[in-house]
C-alpha cells in the first residue's frame, strides 16, 4: 500500500483543447464517453508508486495509450466462404450424426 502522498491526476480538457480538431474531439466523446465528466474533461489518475514523477510519467503514458487506442481505426473484416472441404467435412459430420441417430431408433 502506498502511504506515500504522491498520487497524481491528469485532467484533460477535450473539448476546450487546441491541439485536437473537431473530428477527434467528437471521436473522443462517443468511444471514450464514459470516462469523461458532464464538462468534457478527461480524468486520469495514478498512485502505484511511491515517486510523483513515476505517476506522473505514468499518467502521461496512460494518456498516450488512449489516444493511440482512440485514434486507430478498426480492422474491417472481409468476408470470406467455407473452402470445398470444409463444407465436405460438414456434410459428412452431419451424416455420421444422422447415422448414429437412426441407429438409436426402435425398427
Amino acid at each position: 500500500m502506498n502511504k506515500v502522498n504522491s498520487k497524481v491526476t491528469l485532467k484533460f480538457d477535450v473539448m476546450r483543447s487546441s491541439i485536437l480538431s473537431n473530428d477527434q474531439k467528437e471521436l473522443i466523446g462517443k468511444k471514450l464517453a464514459h470516462r469523461l465528466t458532464k464538462e468534457g474533461i478527461l480524468v486520469i489518475t495514478s498512485q502505484d508508486q511511491r515517486s510523483q514523477l513515476k505517476n506522473k510519467e505514468e499518467v502521461l503514458y496512460k494518456l498516450d495509450q488512449l489516444f493511440i487506442k482512440t485514434f486507430t481505426p478498426r480492422k474491417i473484416r472481409t468476408a470470406t466462404k467455407p473452402t470445398k472441404a470444409a463444407k465436405h467435412a460438414r456434410i459428412k459430420d452431419k451424416k455420421q450424426r444422422s447415422e448414429k441417430k437412426q441407429w438409436r431408433q426402435k425398427p
